[in-house]
């Protein structure tokens, strides 16, 4: 398992940091407050401020980079029946 822990400058931001993982399915751990949410999706852009994650066919939410503590390339589990 990769596993990419966020490494801030001094403003609290990272600058491009996460080019490598756009397009690829990822695990954002995110932090609000005193809550630690794992969050699954793609990647799909970055501002300096924000990343876009995509966490369904057409619902992308815009997270600020200062909440995320890591990103986690996921694995898709596939149920056959």
């Amino acid at each position: 398992m990769q596993v990419f822990e966020a490494v801030y400058l001094r403003e609290g931001t990272m600058d491009g940091g996460y080019s490598v993982w756009m397009g690829q399915p990822v695990i954002l751990r995110v932090v609000a407050g005193n809550l630690r949410v794992p969050l699954r999706g793609r990647l799909v852009s970055e501002t300096n401020e924000v990343v876009r994650l995509r966490i369904a066919d057409s619902w992308d939410v815009d997270i600020f980079k200062s909440m995320v503590l890591g990103v986690e390339h996921d694995n898709p589990v596939y149920v056959v029946n």
